[in-house]
């Protein structure tokens, strides 16, 4: 694309998916016109766009660098990467980039939680808008998961609670005084960042304006250089200082903790795993920091039972325990699985694991594989850069399709093992997103109990 576009409009919307068509939305709602651009040619919701907005004008293909000189305003979908040559230009010559983050800030009545993390963020987004649901306030939960956080905007809600990945973050400057939670920090899309460092900046973003802070005490790239005026509480699976969340009496049989208060027993809540103990008490200190009653989300921590695809149990055959983690997209996530459902005794897991590495490093896989792992069977397109990692510390064999990984696993497993799919990787080298992925495995599974057939291909 070489033409500049002539046009009197302000701003312009970048990506042409479900948060550029949200921002599309709430810009139409208070009468502002717009520009649509994409680097795709045809991307998938280009119908939508046209019906909805038949008086847009729609830019596609690459974009060139003097793409956006005659706008003022550029709101950058959270799949473009601010490195885009017309994005720098653009911030040079001083035209205001921003996300769909700072409009929700600008224009949300209602407080607002903030939950970013390597992983975990889901299931604690969840269960803190279902503490909140249960202790009867009207909330708005959504982000980066489910509903675009544009679409949540509503007068009658009391509360949001946003799930934000690291792309949301990079243009936030001002969170307004949000509740925010940093989970933990382990790589992910290194295929975006240059490094470690230039990730952990992006989600450090979220401390920027915030009003509260909660983070995880025992990992220490979460902690943040705020002012000690700022309220700060954590939470970790060991034993809190007062004011904090953690384990009492050991991971066994002990309770989560607030402080030296018991609260429940660790055997009580719902969702299993020792990563989702580690969810559960970071739910509770963003519940606490907003004053959401503790016996109300203590009995949400009882009744929930966590979201598809992120640690849940699928079935049990033979005595084989069938454990779908699709969401499992990257190596912090896999170990925190391995961790979670790890035998102290013996070796219990078997591991399904592969797709697109995002130019990961394996190695992190080494030490959890060779105390739990007795076997991992790996596919896609980066399955021969795992086995390379895992070589010495785990025996590892690679198979052509997730279908023939489930029913390799099933030969091998006995009474008492676990097979887990937690692949560590994207999807998008096989499937249309984690989701496919998990449904994928979950059919193998059903297809064992019946025939031991395959389900997809």
């Amino acid at each position: 694309m070489t033409e500049v576009i002539a046009t009197n409009r302000k701003t312009v919307i970048l990506g042409m998916g479900a948060t550029g068509l949200s921002v599309a939305r709430f810009l139409s709602s208070l009468g502002e016109s717009f520009v649509f651009a994409d680097t795709r040619n045809e991307p998938p919701r280009l119908q939508e766009v046209t019906d909805q907005y038949p008086g847009v004008k729609i830019v596609l293909g690459a974009f060139d660098s003097d793409l956006l000189v005659n706008f003022d305003r550029v709101i950058v979908s959270p799949g473009i990467a601010l490195s885009e040559p017309a994005l720098v230009n653009a911030a040079e010559l001083g035209i205001e980039l921003l996300g769909d983050l700072e409009l929700f800030l600008e224009h949300a009545k209602a407080p607002v939680i903030a939950i970013t993390g390597s992983n975990g963020k889901s299931t604690v987004t969840t269960l803190v808008g279902q503490m909140a649901n249960d202790s009867g306030l009207e909330v708005g939960v959504g982000g980066n998961l489910g509903t675009p956080m544009l679409d949540l905007l509503d007068d009658r809600h009391q509360l949001y609670v946003l799930e934000l990945s690291s792309f949301q973050l990079e243009l936030l400057n001002d969170a307004r005084g949000a509740v925010v939670a940093l989970l933990n920090v382990s790589p992910d899309h290194m295929d975006r960042y240059a490094n470690l460092q230039h990730y952990h900046a992006a989600k450090h973003r979220i401390f920027r304006g915030a009003g509260k802070v909660v983070v995880n005490r025992e990992d220490l790239l979460t902690k943040p250089l705020i002012s000690s005026q700022i309220s700060l509480s954590s939470f970790a699976l060991n034993q809190p200082d007062l004011g904090d969340f953690g384990i009492l009496e050991g991971l066994e049989e002990g309770y989560l903790a607030y402080g030296i208060e018991r609260l429940m027993r660790i055997s009580e809540v719902s969702i299993k795993g020792i990563h989702n103990l580690a969810n559960a008490l970071a739910a509770l200190a963003l519940g606490y920091a907003i004053d959401l009653p503790m016996a109300s989300m203590l009995l949400t921590l009882k009744n929930f039972k966590g979201l598809p695809h992120r640690c849940e149990n699928i079935a049990e055959i033979n005595g084989v325990l069938y454990i779908d983690d699709s969401k499992g997209t990257n190596v912090g996530a896999t170990q925190a699985a391995l961790q979670g459902f790890g035998s102290g005794l013996r070796k219990n897991l078997i591991l399904i694991a592969g797709g697109q590495g995002k130019d990961q490093d394996f190695s992190g896989l080494k030490a959890p594989a060779q105390k739990y792992v007795k076997q991992a069977l790996l596919f896609g397109e980066d399955a021969q850069q795992i086995a390379d990692s895992l070589a010495g510390h785990c025996d590892s064999t690679l198979v052509d399709s997730l279908p023939q990984a489930v029913q390799r696993a099933s030969e091998m497993a006995m009474a008492g093992d676990i097979v887990l799919l937690s692949p560590a990787c994207a999807s998008f080298d096989m499937f249309s997103g984690f989701v496919e992925r998990g449904l994928c495995f979950q059919q193998a599974v059903a297809d064992l109990s019946k025939n031991g057939g395959q389900a997809c291909s």
